[in-house]
């Protein structure tokens, strides 16, 4: 999308610029800075991401939580879940919300909801928005409003 924007920018500029049309030249400008604009998003949302399974598994290896949550996820997809656990629980152990909220929904599928509650617990207590919702009067976790967090 924002090569596309940047293509149509340099095609009404040069428009305008032939015809000598002011009110071209300003679209070419606006579209030029909603093209770079989402160029500078496109690079802010991949920065964080992985380029292959091996940097990923490496990143873990070196204790990346975001690395081990999603190595956990992906194991999870597979069917894997005592491996997915473990990832979890690393990823825990450094103290990643979204790997508490993760295990909490692991443990969820497995055992149940009322297993889950101290994985969700643990996550709402740390800020997380999702898992804090469960503990709201006549939500999953506080239905009768006396397991408040």
């Amino acid at each position: 999308m924002s090569y596309l924007l940047l293509l149509i920018a340099a095609v009404l500029s040069v428009v305008g610029w032939i015809n000598d049309s002011d009110g071209l030249t300003t679209a070419s400008w606006v579209v030029w800075g909603a093209g770079i604009l989402l160029l500078i998003l496109r690079w802010r949302r991949n920065r964080g991401r992985f380029a292959s399974l091996e940097e990923m598994e490496a990143a873990a290896a070196a204790g990346n939580t975001a690395a081990l949550r999603s190595l956990a996820m992906r194991q999870k997809l597979l069917g894997d879940f005592t491996e997915a656990e473990r990832l979890l629980r690393s990823a825990v152990a450094s103290g990643d919300v979204e790997a508490m909220w993760e295990m909490g929904r692991l443990v969820e599928h497995r055992d149940g909801l009322k297993e889950s509650e101290p994985w969700f617990r643990m996550a709402a207590e740390r800020g997380h928005f999702f898992a804090k919702r469960f503990f709201r009067p006549g939500h999953a976790l506080n239905m009768d409003g006396k397991n408040p967090l």
